[in-house]
């Protein structure tokens, strides 16, 4: 079954940490590069220490050495999950997951970032150019995070099946964009519930909006799981 993994898109640490409180312990929870931005490592070793497992999503894209002391600095906070940008290359990744892998054992896996979910055919030919198509592009940036290391790929629900068709059931996929049916799609394009999520494969689901802004956060977070679970039929 798809691990749940909670998006703590917040602007101050008070904000965050109350939704953690109200959530059930050992959740995954997301901090991204606006919580970070406030609330810095302390935040992660705090969620860490209290049996939360992070997944540090600091889309990481520069230079070999920098990616390598990210990835350092990440696992020596306890992260279980870093990305970087498939677009950063080849060596920028290799250098981001043997950090990982020397300071970590293992413990903290990076997945690299193919195609953004707030992004589809028409804005990403505005970026790339005509004829740009984003499964396309998912599948060359997937594959070339694997031949370069990473555990796994940032991708849609949309492109999750052929990823592990073309990488192998054990190449993991975190699919953000998940709504619970009938929540709005907001700033993202390619968007699918968490049932599609768990039949296409996905290894890891980010929800944000459809858990945080419910008015019983857990009781959201339950509808979630009861999407993923097995059916009995």
């Amino acid at each position: 079954m798809s691990e749940v993994i909670i998006a703590l898109d917040y602007p101050d640490t008070k904000s965050a940490w109350h939704m953690v409180e109200r959530l059930p312990e050992g959740q995954w929870f997301k901090v991204g590069l606006e919580l970070f931005t406030v609330a810095g490592p302390n935040f992660v070793r705090r969620l860490e220490d209290t049996g939360h497992p992070v997944f540090l999503d600091l889309k990481v894209h520069d230079i070999p050495h920098t990616a390598a002391g990210a990835a350092t600095t990440a696992a020596r906070l306890g992260a279980r999950l870093m990305t970087v940008h498939a677009a950063g290359g080849g060596a920028m990744i290799r250098a981001a997951a043997d950090a990982a892998n020397a300071e970590s054992g293992g413990r903290l896996k990076i997945v690299a970032v193919t195609v953004l979910t707030s992004l589809d055919d028409e804005s990403l030919e505005a970026v790339m150019g005509e004829g740009a198509r984003v499964a396309d592009a998912v599948g060359r940036l997937a594959g070339l995070a694997r031949e370069a290391g990473a555990d796994g790929v940032v991708a849609s629900v949309q492109e999750c099946a052929a990823i592990k068709a073309d990488c192998g059931e054990g190449f993991l996929v975190v699919t953000p964009g998940i709504r619970l049916p009938g929540d709005a799609a907001h700033d993202q394009r390619r968007v699918a519930t968490p049932a599609v999520a768990e039949a296409a494969g996905a290894d890891y689901i980010v929800v944000g909006r459809s858990i945080t802004s419910a008015p019983v956060p857990a009781e959201a977070l339950a509808r979630v799981r009861a999407e993923l679970a097995p059916s009995d039929v």
